[in-house]
């Protein structure tokens, strides 16, 4: 077994992007499974935690140890793609692999903000992103795991096998998107428990994922508009358009704060949609978005892609606000005030408008509201000016929780909980419910030592 790393308290491996921090007692970089399996059972032995580490791009805090080992995944880098199929080791960076599969004409359809996030960690999480809206989460596109579990035992699963063991069957929220807890679906596959788990049930080393074949053609806009009513009825319109991929939101205060990085913004502009349509054998798409446009009243000065340059620039300009809002907090040495709740597509403009009013009245000016609103799956962040609006700002999302669970919705849609939100299970499973996400728990790590602190609130 490789001899740990020492750990300065601040050390990068501490800490994750929402600036969450920890300690562990030793840090490890394994670079075989045999290696790992060995670290896992003298971890066992010496009733040790785990914590497993990815590539630190996490909002939650689910790779920040308190306490034992931290065992990061970067070594296990294998890439190979093949047609329709990536092989890939859990280090593996999301944009290595979707740079591999550009190179053969193919896609990976999970698109998460930080495409520098480990592959690994877009399993365990269950990522998404703007394609989600047609393409869904990434559970959807893995084929197979290799998995360690904490007493050493290496598992091979492949899309279709069963769990060994039966488990509850907990009803999903009414959202298109959930990563809150395990899923236990009666669909459910064996690997499936593990995709979303946050790292809590075994180690994920190695995954076989789907590839799709690059459309040929794509039609990407950032439209602006003038009013904010207006860009909701475009949305409403727009859900149906076939083949569209992004229909993603900015606010007016995200367009504010954009404007020091971007000052092309129409200065009129209150609110943005970024679209994006695969428009493969669509002769007449251009002249079909023209229509749109004209119809829901959207501002000529709005951005179309002409190439692969401009798609570039508009994919900077949405992934260009978490990054301003993360300066912004970091400068003021606070951690990120963040919401990842999701709701019915049906009950969309009444979570929109349950946010506005709270925010207009607590916080007024110093929130952005931006995201995939074609999934009815809006992030919210706060941008308080100090401590004590920090903590109002706390209280006020698990509240906004309560009422996104309330409408249908889930407490968290992409993210994951972590050990940052882990006090929002009970705001959407009884009791009873995280029993049985426990039960299973215990099956796979009795001893309750991987990743310690994550997900449960006790």
């Amino acid at each position: 077994m490789s001899s740990p790393l020492a750990l300065p308290a601040d050390s990068p491996y501490l800490s994750d992007s929402s600036g969450f921090r920890g300690s562990a007692e030793r840090l490890f970089l394994p670079e075989s499974e045999a290696e790992l399996a060995a670290l896992l059972r003298e971890a066992t032995d010496s009733r040790t935690p785990i914590t497993i580490s990815g590539a630190g791009t996490g909002l939650t805090g689910g790779r920040v140890p308190q306490s034992g080992w931290l065992v990061s995944m970067e070594r296990f880098k294998r890439l190979d793609i093949g047609p329709g199929l990536a092989t890939c080791g859990a280090g593996t960076l999301l944009r290595d692999v979707q740079a591999a599969a550009a190179a053969t004409g193919q896609f990976y359809p999970p698109d998460p903000t930080e495409d520098s996030a480990s592959i690994g960690g877009t399993i365990i999480t269950n990522a998404s992103g703007s394609r989600s809206f047609l393409y869904g989460p990434t559970r959807r596109y893995v084929r197979s795991l290799k998995v360690l579990l904490m007493s050493g035992e290496t598992l091979v699963l492949h899309r279709g096998e069963k769990a060994p063991f039966e488990f509850p069957v907990i009803a999903p929220p009414k959202s298109t998107k959930n990563t809150a807890g395990y899923f236990l679906r009666p669909e459910a596959d064996y690997l499936d428990l593990f995709v979303g788990s946050e790292g809590t049930l075994g180690i994920v080393t190695e995954a076989e994922l789907s590839l799709l074949e690059a459309p040929k053609s794509l039609f990407t806009g950032v439209v602006f508009f003038e009013s904010d009513d207006d860009t909701l009825v475009a949305v409403d319109a727009w859900r149906s358009i076939p083949r569209l991929r992004m229909l993603e939101y900015l606010d007016a205060s995200s367009l504010h704060l954009l404007r020091s990085r971007f000052p092309e913004i129409p200065h009129k502009a209150r609110a943005a949609l970024l679209i994006e349509q695969e428009a493969d054998g669509q002769d007449d798409v251009e002249e079909d978005w023209l229509d749109r446009l004209e119809t829901a009243s959207a501002m000529e000065a709005s951005w179309f892609a002409t190439g692969a340059a401009d798609r570039e620039r508009f994919r900077r300009f949405r992934h260009s606000l978490p990054e301003a809002v993360n300066d912004l907090l970091r400068q003021r040495g606070l951690t990120k005030v963040a919401s990842d709740f999701a709701v019915p597509i049906a009950r969309n403009r009444d979570m929109l408008r349950i946010y506005r009013e709270t925010l207009d009245r607590d916080f007024p000016g110093r929130y952005v509201i931006f995201g995939h609103i074609g999934d009815a799956h809006l992030h919210l962040n706060v941008l308080p000016e100090g401590e004590a609006e920090w903590a109002g700002a706390k209280q006020m999302l698990t509240g906004f929780a309560r009422e996104a669970v309330a409408l249908g919705g889930t407490v968290s849609a992409e993210h994951g909980l972590g050990k940052i939100k882990k006090h929002l299970l009970p705001v959407q499973f009884s009791a009873d419910e995280i029993e049985s996400m426990k039960h299973v728990k215990r099956l796979l790590d009795p001893h309750w030592l991987l990743g310690a602190g994550t997900l449960f609130p006790d």
